[in-house]
């Protein structure tokens, strides 16, 4: 397998090209889209890795798979998904218009802004960084990486940058779905700035192939908790592009526009891919096509 990352890695980072920096948060902009990375962990206690593996980068939206798993560990099924809906959409990650197709304004799923920025408000905690450190305690829990940290040049770029969130945040304020909105953004921002490698996220989908148990085999997550967002992973993971990903590769997997892709193979393994540019719905174009490769190569498709 080793010698096949290596190849596949090469072959694919040349997609690079066609893609896009997530540039918008100027921060994200000074990546080099040409970097490829992928790192696998298999439960059977096995790592491989090849590319720009050592290179950090941020969660984004792979942080909604751990706020979602933090909110219905705090309050149930029942309360988050009188908040949030379950349903994929044909939408882009960021788009607002359907908050007010859909009385009374709740989000079509925990893995687009909107319901990510409803998931996050209901994190337990008094405080702010009382509820960051429960998001970085549970990465750092399925990564089994206590060093993992935010990257505060990214926060600060986001922060200063995200006035679509901002006006979701006081939409969704207006029909009753979060509470403070300060507090929410700030949050979001700062738990979409953790920094991670691949290796990192390899372990955190290993901690999901095997149901909650981390690599060193311990249950951070409830065993019914990892199968729910697996689900959520395949049918809006991948934004308004999950159900071709699905078809062509057929992995849980969560994307976010740093260019990082958590995946996980359940009773297999757990990827970590990272691919700076950009398709136009936000996926790494490079990270795609290697996890897609990587699938046809090895029957990794669950279906």
């Amino acid at each position: 397998m080793q010698t096949m990352l290596e190849e596949m890695v090469e072959k694919y980072r040349e997609v690079g090209h066609q893609g896009k920096l997530a540039d918008y948060i100027p921060e994200l902009a000074k990546q080099d889209p040409l970097s490829l990375g992928i790192a696998i962990r298999t439960v059977d206690g096995e790592e491989y890795s090849a590319g720009d593996c050592p290179l950090t980068f941020t969660l984004q939206s792979i942080s909604k798979v751990i706020t979602l798993i933090l909110a219905l560990m705090d309050h149930g099924e029942d309360v988050v998904f009188s908040r949030v809906g379950m349903e994929p959409t044909g939408d882009p990650f960021n788009a607002i218009y359907k908050l007010e197709m859909y009385s009374p304004g709740k989000p079509l799923n925990p893995m687009i802004n909107a319901g990510a920025l409803v998931v996050s408000s209901l994190i337990g905690g008094n405080t702010v960084d009382q509820r960051l450190q429960r998001v970085l305690a549970l990465v750092r829990d399925m990564a089994d990486n206590p060093k993992i940290e935010i990257n505060t040049a990214v926060y600060h770029s986001e922060r200063a940058t995200g006035h679509r969130n901002r006006a979701m945040a006081h939409f969704l304020k207006e029909f009753g779905m979060i509470d403070d909105v300060e507090s929410t953004l700030e949050l979001y921002f700062q738990q979409c700035s953790i920094a991670v490698n691949c290796r990192d996220l390899a372990r955190m989908g290993l901690c999901l192939a095997q149901y909650g148990v981390n690599q060193s085999g311990k249950q951070v997550i409830p065993q019914e908790l990892a199968r729910l967002v697996k689900t959520f992973m395949v049918t809006c993971g991948m934004y308004n592009a999950s159900g071709e990903f699905a078809i062509y590769a057929g992995i849980p997997a969560k994307s976010g526009v740093s260019g990082g892709i958590l995946a996980s193979v359940p009773d297999k393994m757990g990827i970590g891919v990272f691919g700076p540019a950009l398709d136009e719905k936000g996926n790494s174009i490079a990270g795609s096509a290697l996890l897609k490769g990587l699938s046809r190569s090895y029957n990794l498709s669950i279906f």
